[in-house]
C-alpha cells in the first residue's frame, strides 16, 4: 500500500555522529536573543531621538550600542538614521514599542543573569512608561 522509505532521514541522529551540523549552547542562544532585542530597542530609540531629541535618549542609545557590541563580540550594531518627522501619536506608539522591547530584553537578560543588560532594560522600561504616562490620551472625537 505504501512505498517503503529508501533513503536515510536527514533528521536522524541515530548514527551517533552529530557533529555534522552546528550546535549552540543555551548561553549562546540567549546572547543572540538579547543582542537582537537590544538592537531592536536601539533602532526605536534612534527613531525617537529624531522625533524628540533629548540627552536621555542620546545616553540610552550609546549604552544600548555598547551592550549590543559586547554581546556580538565586538561587532557594532547598525544605527537607524534620525527621522525628524512624527506626530504625537507616532511618538506614543514608538514609546509603547520601546517599552515592549525593553521588557523582552529584561526577561532574556534575567534568564542569562546579565546584570548590566537587565539594569539597562529596566531603566528603559521605566523611561518609556513615564514618557507614555506624560502624554495625554488621544481620543477620537465622536
Amino acid at each position: 500500500m505504501y512505498e517503503p522509505i529508501r533513503t536515510k532521514s536527514v533528521h536522524s541522529t541515530m548514527a551517533g555522529n552529530t557533529s555534522d551540523f552546528p550546535h549552540r549552547s543555551r548561553e549562546e542562544e540567549l546572547d543572540i536573543q538579547l543582542a537582537g532585542h537590544l538592537a531592536a530597542l536601539l533602532a526605536v530609540t534612534d527613531e525617537l531621538r529624531g522625533t524628540e531629541p533629548s540627552a536621555d535618549l542620546d545616553t540610552a542609545a550609546e549604552r544600548l550600542a555598547q551592550q549590543v557590541t559586547r554581546l556580538r563580540a565586538g561587532h557594532a550594531p547598525v544605527r537607524a538614521a534620525a527621522n525628524a518627522a512624527g506626530d504625537e501619536q507616532r511618538r506614543a506608539a514608538l514609546h509603547e514599542r520601546a517599552h515592549t522591547l525593553a521588557g523582552r530584553a529584561l526577561v532574556v537578560a534575567a534568564s542569562r543573569a546579565d546584570t548590566a543588560a537587565a539594569i539597562l532594560a529596566a531603566e528603559r522600561m521605566d523611561a518609556h512608561a513615564a514618557a507614555s504616562a506624560q502624554r495625554p490620551e488621544l481620543s477620537a472625537a465622536g
